[in-house]
């Protein structure tokens, strides 16, 4: 439980101390995840899941990866390669996203 409150509290202050960049947009969400892990900030793939589904738009929608755990995981499931993130991974990074999402009214 601590270390998911740690990754969330990464997740805030990365998202506060960026507030002044511009949000990139991506036409899928499996090009946001390689940006993330690969190619820009190289973050973790939890911190990564969580970034995408949050932060950018995929596809015009924000937060893109639903409103429930299993929601994410069943958007993470077809949106994003096998080989790129674990179950594991994608399970705990869904539970993260769902943490750190906002509340709808």
């Amino acid at each position: 439980m601590k270390l998911a409150a740690l990754l969330f509290a990464g997740v805030i202050i990365v998202s506060v101390g960026c507030k002044d960049d511009p949000v990139l947009a991506y036409p899928t969400y499996q090009m946001c995840f390689d940006d993330q892990t690969m190619h820009g900030s190289m973050l973790p793939v939890n911190d990564a899941i969580v970034m995408c589904c949050l932060d950018h738009p995929i596809n015009g929608m924000m937060p893109a990866c639903g409103a429930t755990k299993a929601d994410c995981i069943n958007f993470l499931t077809a949106n994003l390669n096998q080989t790129s993130a674990s179950t594991v991974d994608v399970m705990d990074g869904c539970a993260n996203y769902i943490a750190a999402k906002p509340a709808t009214p």
